[in-house]
């Protein structure tokens, strides 16, 4: 059984920091691709960043390039978003996607982002 689990997410304030963990279980992570989404309410959802599988080449959106970082620990089949400097345009439900073929992927539950002071 597929499982994406994100984890992390909470309520920090303008100009902080968060680290959110996607733990995925069921397929092969090693060869997915895995990406990051949000959706913010009334928004519709966006791609926040990607990493590929082997390469760990990196893609972001522009509004946060620089402040947002992927990264990927095939060993504990778990990929990374770290948030920092975060807006109050940040918040949002935070989705954790893997690609695992032309065809398929799947998705996680989600985790809330909020940043308010």
């Amino acid at each position: 059984q597929v499982q994406l689990v994100e984890s992390g997410g909470g309520l920090v304030q303008p100009g902080g920091s968060l680290r959110l963990s996607c733990a995925a279980s069921g397929f092969t992570f090693s060869t997915s691709l895995m990406s990051w989404y949000r959706q913010a309410p009334g928004k519709e959802r966006e791609l926040v960043a990607g990493i590929t599988n082997t390469e760990r080449v990196t893609n972001y959106a522009d509004s946060v390039k620089g402040r947002f970082t992927i990264s990927r620990d095939n060993g504990r089949n778990t990929v990374y978003l770290q948030l920092n400097s975060l807006k109050p345009e940040d918040t949002a439900v935070y989705y954790c996607k893997a690609r695992t073929s032309f065809w398929t992927e799947y998705w996680g539950k989600g985790t809330q982002v909020t940043v308010s002071s």
